[in-house]
């Protein structure tokens, strides 16, 4: 099963968005980088097209991410039918 959550980078609070999978670790191999997240300066960058994709094959997201992409409005370009589902 595919996850679309936060990885961190460096040594500030800078998060990578990657769909990765559930076995690895937080730092582990990811599948695909599909966007960025700085908390900090409240910057957020998402490959749209590339969330979608991973959503539509049934990926979950995180609790965080989730939010990031609510508030980013990626769930309104998911068809109307599909529900989004996230633990």
């Amino acid at each position: 099963m595919v996850k679309l959550r936060l990885k961190r980078c460096g040594r500030k609070q800078i998060y990578r968005i990657v769909a990765i999978d559930v076995r690895s670790r937080r730092e582990g191999r990811d599948l695909r980088k599909v966007g960025f997240y700085d908390p900090i300066k409240n910057q957020i960058y998402l490959n749209v097209p590339a969330i979608l994709y991973f959503l539509e094959k049934g990926a979950q997201p995180t609790g965080t991410v989730h939010d990031i992409s609510k508030r980013a409005g990626v769930f309104t370009e998911l068809r109307p039918n599909q529900q989004i589902k996230f633990n």
